[in-house]
């Protein structure tokens, strides 16, 4: 009985002692909330989900960018230093405010944000299920109290609420739907193999833009007249594609393949076809984004703001490229090159379904990387792995910009594109890049350093 007794009191002054434990403090789990590693955690998931459902590179784009701007609307309460987009970005409104005097956790705010956007705009909402239980257990561990934790929640869901109504109205459910026309007519792109998809997304240079005026501020120049006559500029264009296709180095092929990204790519066995999913070229982006943050040992608000800035540039830079491309309706090399040179070629990559100029790649990587440069500073070495789980391995580069042309040049050792599509296409990302952080240094902390 004694011995019955004395274990109920062992009992007793354990939950005793459990029960008077202080709860974290603000500061304390303030600061294990801000770790930058969550937010980079949820937008590797996001990417997961967008690589699983094969959304096409600019439909990615939009959907980084909307779950983006949430992330950040919802942590500037607690970040005294960064101004809201509201007015900056084009046509958004001010988000909710908190409730004066009340406790909130802005980081946790920030991630309820990014992830409810995110899930809104994917189609496989379920595969966030079991993510979120997991991410939202590890705030309760950090001894949020529970009424901070609830205001925090809804204030993430009350910002994300107002980013989706925002979205609803960039006219994407309206260009839903469109085919382009093909005219067949001489220099105008048609359906490649092996698939012969339809052009992808014709009319993405209606969607509104994020940070551009309109889709037509930085047209590029009119690309090079269609001739096939030996001795034409585009005659030549066109041949350079097919020597270098086949007398790639091993090195070209190895750009060519780190620098794919294509969504979707069909495989064709036999009588069997299958599709392969990859990474889209503005997810590789934001990869890039992650490494360089974690490498610069970027807080969580220069995290997000990274992220941000650098998915308005890849999204306005497909509205813009995508308007060129439907407006010159170029062909592309394998069409031409199997018609007049050689009908047995095939590139080294597939080529994508949409037309030619400019190379998107060259456009939405320049972009990414004068936004990274600004930010981040001219000169930042750093290993791209963002391909090595798709089995591309990983490269080494000593700037951004230096990425940049070579995700540029990737497209001409793929077969895929002439040459003035990527240094046109460079010279249009590289002035999107600089207006994006222009319009928007003034409004927030990060700007050139």
């Amino acid at each position: 009985m004694k011995k019955r007794l004395l274990w109920v009191s062992v009992i007793g002054l354990f939950w005793s002692l459990v029960g008077c434990q202080p709860k974290a403090t603000p500061e304390e789990y303030n600061a294990k909330a801000a770790e930058p590693e969550r937010y980079h955690r949820c937008v590797k998931q996001l990417t997961d989900v967008i690589i699983h459902d094969i959304f096409s590179p600019p439909v990615a784009s939009r959907i980084y960018s909307y779950a983006n701007l949430a992330g950040y609307e919802a942590m500037l309460p607690g970040q005294p230093g960064y101004g809201s987009l509201a007015g900056k970005v084009k046509r958004f409104k001010a988000s909710p405010k908190p409730e004066p005097g009340q406790e909130y956790c802005y980081s946790l705010a920030s991630t309820k944000a990014f992830l409810t956007v995110g899930r809104a705009l994917t189609f496989s909402g379920d595969l966030f299920d079991e993510f979120e239980k997991k991410f939202y257990e590890e705030y309760h561990e950090m001894g949020i109290p529970d009424e901070v934790y609830e205001r925090s929640v809804a204030y993430g869901e009350a910002v994300a609420k107002h980013v989706l109504e925002f979205a609803q109205k960039d006219s994407y459910k309206q260009t839903r739907g469109f085919k382009h026309t093909v005219t067949n007519a001489e220099g105008t792109w048609v359906p490649t193999p092996p698939a012969y998809m339809e052009a992808a997304e014709p009319q993405w240079m209606k969607i509104r833009c994020w940070v551009m005026d309109t889709c037509l501020q930085f047209m590029p120049p009119r690309p090079a007249a269609y001739s096939m006559t030996k001795g034409s500029h585009f005659f030549k264009l066109a041949d350079e594609v097919y020597q270098i296709g086949n007398n790639l180095t091993d090195e070209q092929k190895k750009i060519a393949f780190f620098w794919d990204d294509n969504a979707f790519v069909m495989n064709v066995a036999g009588h069997v076809s299958y599709a392969s999913k990859k990474m889209t070229p503005g997810g590789h982006w934001l990869a890039i984004t992650a490494t360089i943050a974690r490498q610069q040992k970027a807080d969580f608000a220069k995290s997000v703001e990274a992220y941000t800035l650098t998915s308005f540039a890849l999204a306005d830079g497909f509205i813009s490229c995508w308007d060129e491309k439907y407006r010159s309706n170029r062909i592309r090399p394998e069409t031409v090159i199997n018609k007049y040179i050689d009908p047995k070629w095939t590139p080294y990559l597939q080529t994508p379904a949409f037309p030619e100029y400019t190379s998107g790649h060259s456009v939405i990587s320049a972009a990414a990387a004068e936004v990274l440069t600004i930010l981040f500073g001219d000169n930042i070495a750093f290993t791209d792995s963002t391909e090595n789980p798709y089995g591309h391995g990983v490269r080494n580069f000593k700037s951004f910009r230096q990425a940049a042309v070579e995700a540029s040049n990737s497209r001409l050792y793929g077969g895929i594109h002439y040459r003035d599509a990527l240094e046109n296409g460079n010279i249009q990302g590289r002035r999107l890049g600089e207006y994006v952080v222009q319009r928007l240094k003034g409004r927030t902390e990060i700007a050139a350093k």
